[in-house]
């Protein structure tokens, strides 16, 4: 499932920080009245992209024990269902009982005005059910949880193995960890590589890069307490970093574009982080090539690019029965049959030792274990980082299209200070 916040979507983050403002006084009434269901009645969900939980509604409508039956909609992608639910939280009425949130607009619903329109999901007895990391994402700063994490992005590396052979670097998946290492020597064996292939990038695109560097940094764009500081020596690496290796080392495309897409079959670039449900993209675009790889590394220790959660509005009549529903969608089983069915990497424990324990190899990726590989990254992810404050997603948003706008040739110095301007105008 592609989770990523990209230039075209920074507008609908600005208006989705609107809404803490109006919630309360727009609905989301906690005394809403609550209705029992019935074996005849219906719960609604609404994901987008795809969750892999087509088979397993059709499981839960198909148990003559089930209560209640289940109906889902599944919207194309992220952005359409954050503009659909944003007006409906700022109306007070028009929400599923459970919906799929983003994990980068995950913040957003956690301040004061924003989380009292979801109801309360903590459970004591899951407390252990999901990674640290994702499971603290969605609680608020007195505790509540407003939302079950489904899947996580713990990041590896895809690389083209064949690439890296003709460069004379080391191809081989335990070798290659070395390349890896850190991003001094994750750039400079790019170095290498451009030379001796000078029609083949290092990268896939710039904003990949400076994402995945961000995924390492504590404080990005806000300190804990909220406050917008994007004049801070992390965020200052990132950007100068990733400017200074746009000339040799990127093929100044823009993620998910038509020239990105081709980039996989045509030699475009040789390497690209990969979270689990990168993979997907990268069969698709490059069904026909074999020299793809996935290695067990990551520049600088590790890094979660992507994942989503449920919540339960408390426009909701029957939260109980939603609540219940969440629980069961997020279970170690259901996590499994999710991944088998959309090769979305769960954020529950126990799914993930099960993938681990089974071994599963992928033909594509030179029958790399994938699996096995994505348990250790997500080992390997440091709790907390980044922060994301309740602006992180539109702080990101603007930040990779000034990544984009060195790649189109603006000097570094002029897209910061355009940047430091469009920061501005959030406060």
């Amino acid at each position: 499932m592609r989770h990523s916040t990209t230039p075209r979507k920074a507008a609908v983050g600005v208006a989705l920080a609107l809404v803490a403002g109006t919630m309360a006084a727009c609905g989301g009434d906690s005394e809403a009245s609550q209705a029992s269901l019935g074996k005849d009645d219906v719960l609604t969900i609404t994901t987008f992209s795809d969750f892999g939980y087509d088979a397993l509604i059709e499981q839960w409508n198909a148990d003559p024990d089930r209560p209640f039956s289940v109906k889902m909609t599944k919207i194309a992608d992220w952005d359409p269902w954050k503009q659909t639910m944003t007006q409906a939280l700022q109306a007070g009425d028009g929400l599923t009982d459970v919906v799929a949130i983003e994990g980068d607009a995950m913040p957003q619903f956690l301040t004061d005005g924003a989380s009292e329109q979801f109801a309360d999901l903590t459970d004591p007895s899951l407390d252990d059910r999901w990674v640290e990391y994702a499971y603290e994402n969605a609680q608020t700063a007195d505790g509540k949880q407003v939302a079950y994490p489904t899947d996580a992005g713990p990041e590896g590396f895809c690389y083209r193995a064949d690439l890296f052979e003709k460069a004379g670097l080391p191809s081989d998946r335990e070798e290659v960890k070395a390349v890896f290492e850190s991003w001094d020597s994750y750039f400079a064996a790019g170095e290498q590589l451009t030379e001796e292939l000078p029609e083949t990038k290092w990268f896939d695109s710039s904003g990949a890069i400076a994402q995945a560097m961000l995924n390492q940094t504590q404080f990005p764009f806000q300190t804990e307490d909220n406050t917008v500081e994007v004049n801070n020596p992390e965020l200052q690496n990132v950007w100068e970093t990733v400017t200074s290796k746009v000339d040799t080392l990127s093929p100044r495309v823009v993620q998910w574009e038509d020239d990105w897409e081709a980039g996989f079959a045509n030699d475009g670039f040789a390497t690209i982080p990969c979270p689990g449900w990168m993979f997907s993209n990268v069969k698709s675009a490059a069904p026909d090539v074999e020299g793809w790889d996935f290695v067990d590394a990551f520049p600088g220790g590790g890094g979660n690019w992507g994942g989503s959660y449920l919540a339960v509005p408390m426009q909701s009549e029957h939260q109980e029965e939603a609540k219940e529903l969440a629980n069961w969608l997020t279970d170690t089983e259901q996590q499994l049959a999710a991944f088998e069915a959309a090769g979305n990497y769960p954020a529950n424990i126990g799914a993930q030792e099960a993938l681990a324990e089974e071994n599963i190899t992928d033909p594509y990726f030179n029958d790399a274990p994938t699996a096995k590989i994505l348990a250790n990254r997500a080992a390997a992810v440091e709790p907390g980082h980044p922060y994301k404050g309740d602006k992180y997603s539109d702080i990101l948003g603007l930040f990779l299209t000034a990544i984009q706008r060195v790649d189109e040739g603006i000097s570094p110095d002029e897209s910061w200070a355009t940047f430091e301007q469009a920061v501005e105008s959030l406060s």
